[in-house]
């Protein structure tokens, strides 16, 4: 184990989007050896762009870990999140993007250039994405009728029945599956369900080494339902999504919030038809997860999760786990 090994405990952490960063951002400042495995399903705005136009894997969701995880000064954090408002070809990317785009260039490929701007943004941990190359999701609905691309998927007003990759047989990184084999803690989530955690999933190997691991395996769910994904879904929904697609029970724990969340916000939400992520305790319990439940939730422009004691639940589940 890694305690007894005199290392600092080794988790791997699988997702994409808003909700993965600022997860992240708690969790590095915690004593723990994290590699985040990133999808590369992203097809929209200057990630779609780059990603046809260059032939590369969608760079947005690793740009937005990449400096969610890095030392770098607040003033450094801004510019990758820059975002160009005019100029011909230039207005709707993410400097961020370019710059990464620009580093695949120059080293030859995307990995070793995710690596390289690592390097230079001392990024506690490793980022690595889920495949060297970029990915197509499909979604079928429960009409029957297939949507094509992350970013159709939400827009398409229906009910998701699955979602799956093409090609369906992408290879994982390497260094991802050896990251998988050598945790002591598998955390996905929080971030869209069906196009952020499960195109990680999908990956086969990926997959099949998250199965074999020994690691304590954490979920933790969103906070808020998701328009055009997770409309009405309970936490048990979630979970239930989850083994649909991957065909077992495959986590311990899940971490969710029951704080109250304001009714102004609440309002403000249901505007866009997003609602608390209700937690039909029995049902989870009945399935066999275990459930950390607490006030999680802060509430700026936005509703975040609390990072702060978000990361010391799983700080305190993955030393638990480690220590039996």
């Amino acid at each position: 184990m890694a305690e007894e090994q005199g290392q600092r405990p080794r988790i791997v952490v699988m997702g994409g989007g808003t909700g993965l960063s600022v997860m992240l951002r708690g969790l590095k400042e915690k004593p723990l050896d994290i590699t985040a495995i990133v999808t590369v399903a992203d097809d929209g705005g200057s990630s779609g762009i780059l990603r046809n136009e260059l032939q590369m894997p969608p760079p947005g969701d690793i740009r937005n870990v990449l400096t969610a995880m890095a030392d770098v000064e607040p003033l450094m954090a801004q510019i990758m999140k820059y975002r160009f408002s005019s100029g011909e070809g230039l207005a709707g990317h993410s400097l961020g993007n370019l710059i990464l785009a620009a580093l695949t260039d120059i080293s030859g490929d995307f990995v070793t250039g995710v690596r390289e701007l690592s390097r230079l943004f001392a990024v506690r941990g490793r980022v690595l994405p889920a495949a060297g190359e970029a990915v197509v999701l499909h979604a079928e609905m429960a009409d029957g009728t297939i949507v094509t691309g992350e970013s159709k998927i939400p827009e398409a007003g229906g009910v998701i029945k699955r979602v799956f990759l093409e090609p369906a047989e992408v290879e994982p990184l390497p260094e991802a599956l050896e990251a998988i084999r050598n945790a002591d803690a598998i955390l996905c989530g929080p971030g869209s369900l069906y196009t952020s955690i499960l195109p990680n999933l999908l990956v086969p190997k990926l997959a099949e080494a998250v199965v074999a691991s020994s690691a304590i395996k954490i979920f933790v769910c969103n906070v808020m339902t998701q328009p055009g994904e997770t409309d009405n879904y309970t936490v048990s929904d979630h979970l239930q999504a989850v083994y649909d697609h991957v065909g077992l029970h495959l986590f311990d724990y899940v971490i969710v919030n029951d704080g109250e969340i304001p009714e102004q916000v609440q309002i403000k939400y249901a505007e866009k038809g997003a609602r608390p992520v209700q937690l039909d305790r029995e049902a989870v319990d009945g399935n066999g997860y275990k459930v950390i439940a607490d006030k999680l939730v802060l509430f700026k422009t936005y509703l975040r999760h609390d990072t702060d004691k978000l990361s010391h639940h799983i700080y305190q589940l993955v030393k638990d786990w480690i220590s039996r």
